[in-house]
C-alpha cells in the first residue's frame, strides 16, 4: 500500500512540475512502480514470472544452459560472442535478461563460517596495506603500511614504509612486538614474499630468515590458505578502519612525521575503543593489559632487521642505493664492500670496520655526501698532482730533488716551492736551472727565491730577454694545431 502523503506528492511532481517518473523514483527512493501505481496510469501488461515473453536468444538457451552447467561463472559478455558465432544476430542485454528469467545460471552457494574463540596472547595477525603514492624531493613514492593486531585484546601497531620488502617486515614487527610487550605465539600472514619463498598446498618454504626471525621471538608464522582473506579477518578490518579513521585529510611533513602520527592516533583513538563484540566492553587499552602477561617474553636483544647488501664502488666514490647516491672515502673505489641499511640510516662497512654513515634519504636522485670524503678526495688529488710535477722537475735536473729536500727539512710549503721551480725550468731551460742550482746549493741559506734571483741575474748578463708565456686554452682545435713549413726553394730561385 502506498501512505496518502506518498501518493500526493508523487501526484504533484508529475502533474504539476512535469517531473518524468524516473526523476520521481530517484529522488524520492521509491520503485519505479510505486511511482506509476500513484500515477493511476496504464501499463501494458507485462508477463507472469516463469512465462517470459519470445526472444531471439531462444534458439540459443540449450546451448547456454549447458555451457553454464559446466561453467558457471562464465560472464554474458562471453557467452554472447560464443552464440554470435553461431549465428545469434542480438545484443548481450537480452543474453543477461534470458539467462535470468529462466534461472540458467547456478545459484551461488555462499560459504559459512565458525565463530572463532581465541585465548589471550595465542594469536596475532599481520598484513600490508597500499596507502598510494606520496611526492618526495626528486619525485614520488608509494606507501606501505605495516599493521599487526593481536586477536584477543584488538590492539594494534601501525608503521609505514615506502615499500613492502622482507627488512621492512621485519622492522615492523619487531617494533610491533617492542609495543606489544611480548609476541604473541602463533602469527596468521597472507602468503607474503618475505615470508613464503614457494607453496605447494599445504607444503610451505619459508624464507630462512623469516625462521630466524621467528625463531628469536619463540613464535611461530601461519600462512593462510591460499585466498582465504577471512582467515586473518581482524587485521583486514584494521587496515579498513585505518583507512577511513586515520588516512582522510592527512598532512604530514615526511615520513617520519607521518609515523609519529599514526602512533599517537593508535593510543588516543584506536586503543580507545571498545573490544568489538567484547560482553565486558573493555576498552583496548585495558584488554591489552590483561593480554601482555599471557605474551611470549622479549628476547635480551632484539632481531638485526638491517638490510645487507654486497656492493663494488665503481669509479667515483659513491654508492648508490634505493634511487640515490650517498659518499664513501675515496681508498674504496674499486674495492669491495657492504652496505646495512636501516630506516635511519645508511652505513658502508669494509670488512667489519664502518666506513661511513649517513642518514638515510628516502626522496630519488639525491646525492648525499659527506664533506670529509671530498676533502680527502681533494687532499689525495693534490698529492698525486705535487708527485708528478716533482717527477718531472727531477727528470729535468736531477739535483733539483735535493733542493727540495733541504726545503723539506727547513718546514717549506713543498707544493707551492715544486710550482715556482717548474715555472723557473720552463722559462730558462733546465742546462741554467741546473747551474745555478749547483752555486744555490752551495750558499748557507738555499731558498727557491735565491734560485730565481741568480737565473734573473744571469740572464741579464748574457743580454737576453725574457719571454712572456703564452696561455693557450685547452681546446683541441688548438692544441692538436699542425703547421706545415714551406719549402725555400722557389725563393732562393727568384
Amino acid at each position: 500500500m502506498i501512505d496518502a502523503d506518498l501518493r500526493a506528492r508523487i501526484r504533484r511532481l508529475y502533474f504539476v512540475e512535469h517531473w518524468k517518473r524516473g526523476t520521481i523514483a530517484t529522488q524520492l527512493g521509491v520503485h519505479f512502480d510505486t511511482v506509476v501505481l500513484a500515477l493511476d496510469l496504464k501499463r501494458p501488461p507485462s508477463p507472469r514470472k516463469g512465462q517470459p515473453g519470445p526472444s531471439a536468444v531462444d534458439p540459443y538457451v540449450p546451448f547456454l544452459k549447458d555451457t553454464l552447467k559446466q561453467y558457471p561463472s562464465l560472464i554474458a559478455t562471453r557467452l554472447t560472442e560464443m552464440i554470435r558465432e553461431r549465428g545469434y544476430a542480438g545484443s548481450v542485454v537480452q543474453v543477461r535478461r534470458r539467462i535470468v528469467q529462466l534461472g540458467l545460471r547456478p545459484a551461488q552457494k555462499h560459504e559459512a563460517f565458525f565463530r572463532l574463540n581465541v585465548l589471550p596472547g595465542e594469536y596475532g595477525q599481520a598484513d600490508w596495506g597500499y596507502f598510494g603514492k606520496i611526492p618526495v624531493e626528486g619525485g614520488e613514492r608509494r606507501l606501505y603500511a605495516f599493521v599487526m593486531t593481536l586477536s584477543w585484546s584488538r590492539a594494534i601497531h601501525v608503521e609505514v614504509f615506502t615499500d613492502d620488502k622482507m627488512e621492512s617486515f621485519f622492522c615492523g614487527f619487531v617494533h610491533a612486538v617492542e609495543a606489544f610487550g611480548g609476541a604473541p605465539r602463533v602469527l596468521l600472514v597472507d602468503n607474503l614474499k618475505s615470508v613464503v619463498l614457494e607453496r605447494v598446498g599445504d607444503l610451505i618454504h619459508f624464507h630462512p630468515r623469516a625462521l630466524e626471525l621467528f625463531g628469536h621471538y619463540m613464535t611461530w608464522a601461519q600462512p593462510c590458505a591460499v585466498a582465504r582473506g577471512n582467515e586473518k579477518g581482524k587485521v583486514e578490518r584494521t587496515i579498513r578502519y585505518l583507512r577511513t579513521s586515520f588516512w582522510p585529510a592527512r598532512h604530514f611533513r615526511d615520513l617520519d612525521d607521518l609515523n609519529r602520527q599514526v602512533a599517537a592516533w593508535v593510543e588516543a583513538v584506536a586503543h580507545q575503543r571498545n573490544v568489538p563484540e567484547d560482553p565486558e566492553y573493555r576498552r583496548v587499552a585495558a584488554a591489552l593489559d590483561e593480554e601482555r602477561p599471557r605474551l611470549v617474553p622479549l628476547p635480551a636483544h632484539p632481531f638485526e632487521t638491517d638490510r645487507i647488501i654486497p656492493i663494488k664502488v665503481r669509479k667515483q666514490p659513491y654508492v648508490g642505493f634505493d634511487g640515490n647516491l650517498y659518499s664513501v672515502p675515496h681508498g674504496l673505489v674499486g674495492r669491495h664492500a657492504t652496505l646495512a641499511v636501516s630506516r635511519q640510516s645508511v652505513r658502508v662497512l669494509d670488512g667489519l670496520k664502518e666506513a661511513a654513515r649517513h642518514q638515510r634519504s628516502y626522496g630519488l636522485r639525491q646525492v648525499i655526501e659527506d664533506p670529509t670524503h671530498l676533502a680527502g678526495l681533494a687532499e689525495s688529488k693534490r698529492n698525486a698532482t705535487e708527485l708528478r710535477g716533482r717527477d718531472r722537475l727531477s727528470a729535468a735536473v736531477p739535483r733539483a730533488r735535493d733542493l727540495l729536500d733541504v726545503l723539506a727539512r727547513g718546514g717549506d710549503n713543498l707544493g707551492s716551492a715544486t710550482h715556482r721551480m717548474l715555472q723557473l725550468l720552463d722559462d730558462h731551460g733546465p742546462i741554467a736551472l741546473g747551474t745555478v742550482l749547483d752555486d744555490v746549493l752551495g750558499s748557507g741559506h738555499p731558498s727557491v727565491g735565491s734560485l730565481a734571483y741568480l737565473l734573473d741575474k744571469r740572464r741579464r748578463e748574457q743580454g737576453r730577454r725574457l719571454d712572456a708565456p703564452v696561455h693557450v686554452p685547452n681546446r683541441p682545435d688548438l692544441t692538436d694545431l699542425r703547421v706545415d713549413y714551406p719549402s725555400l726553394e722557389d725563393y732562393d730561385e727568384l
